[in-house]
């Protein structure tokens, strides 16, 4: 039985609209698309709203940004923002302390890698914005994504995050356009390896990982406790889900009870592979998306040792911060808080 959900965590992408052109990121580039405000209200009436992510694209290149921030500011909506550091820099002060959390992406550690990378002048920004918020008393979490040209890099990054006082997340590259930039099985477990040697883990919801590390099962999650709405108006389970077939309409139509739609109910699809397998309640097979994307819902994930015919990795976790943050119970992601005073040091 699924769980109750008291609310959910809605992910908007506002547009797919970008200044920038990174080679591995999942927007539709064929054409630009936007939600509008009264799109924004129709999703907010349709389901009990815990808290919205505004991610996708670049959401400053929105006309009806600021009005669309307003409206869920005179909610009470706790909102969170994904940039690369220009929907921040069109904001004022005082819109930008509305914000919950601010993610800024870094996908290296240094100022030429990331440059070379996503643009010039996007490090300078990204830690300029960085700094704004955190004056103005917004958290920040610097997110990178883990691919094979950065998963040996990405200690480095968390230790960049440390030092500005901003938490660090980590998502696994997900091949919604091209496997260019796809990990391999090594690849994967030793940028995992690393990362847990590197210092506290606060939160780890990638679901092989997670399982590894003996944790309990994520309560919530994708296709449970989150909706994610794309710039065309699909409603989808996770952001990398590559089936459409739910739209507004149907959100309003269904409410909360999306969650038990045949569309949704697929990612519960466990494997046959998987399900003697011990670690079957906090794995569920690994991530959904992927193995659609990759090999197929019916097969267990890629990343899977048994699957590889492979030992079990052997590393463990440094426990860290309970805190709670916005992306970490909508996602499979893995979080590392930043240290405040209070702290020991790891």
């Amino acid at each position: 039985m699924r769980p109750k959900i008291y609310g959910f965590s809605i992910g908007l992408g506002l547009t797919n609209d970008c200044n920038l052109t990174c080679a591995h990121c999942y927007r539709d580039t064929g054409r630009v698309d936007r939600l509008s405000l009264a799109d924004v209200r129709r999703v907010c009436e349709s389901v009990l709203v815990r808290s919205i992510n505004l991610g996708t694209g670049e959401n400053g290149l929105h006309p009806e940004f600021h009005a669309i921030l307003r409206y869920l500011q005179e909610r009470g909506t706790a909102i969170a923002l994904t940039s690369n550091g220009y929907s921040t820099a069109v904001l004022s002060d005082e819109e930008l302390r509305a914000f919950a959390d601010v993610e800024f992406s870094l996908d290296f550690a240094t100022e030429s890698e990331q440059d070379s990378w996503r643009g010039p002048g996007n490090w300078r920004l990204v830690l300029d914005q960085t700094a704004r918020c955190l004056r103005l008393a917004v958290p920040v979490t610097i997110i990178a994504v883990m691919m094979r040209t950065n998963y040996g890099k990405l200690s480095a990054i968390r230790a960049l995050a440390a030092e500005q006082g901003a938490n660090f997340r980590v998502n696994v590259y997900q091949a919604v356009k091209t496997d260019a930039f796809s990990l391999d099985y090594e690849q994967f477990w030793t940028g995992f390896g690393r990362l847990m040697e590197s210092g506290p883990l606060a939160v780890c919801n990638e679901p092989i990982v997670r399982a590894i590390l003996g944790l309990d099962a994520v309560s919530g999650g994708c296709g449970k406790s989150t909706i994610r709405v794309t710039p065309k108006g699909d409603v989808l389970p996770c952001v990398y889900w590559p089936r459409r077939s739910l739209r507004l309409d149907e959100l309003e139509k269904w409410g909360a009870a999306i969650v038990n739609s045949p569309v949704f109910r697929e990612l519960d699809q466990i494997p046959q592979f998987c399900r003697n397998c011990r670690f079957v309640e906090s794995c569920r097979g690994g991530c959904p998306s992927r193995r659609v994307l990759r090999r197929g819902l019916d097969l267990p994930d890629e990343f899977c040792p048994f699957a590889a015919g492979k030992p079990l990795p052997s590393f463990v976790s440094q426990a860290g911060s309970l805190r709670q943050f916005p992306k970490a119970g909508s996602a499979c992601t893995t979080v590392f808080a930043a240290q405040v005073k209070g702290e020991a040091k790891a």
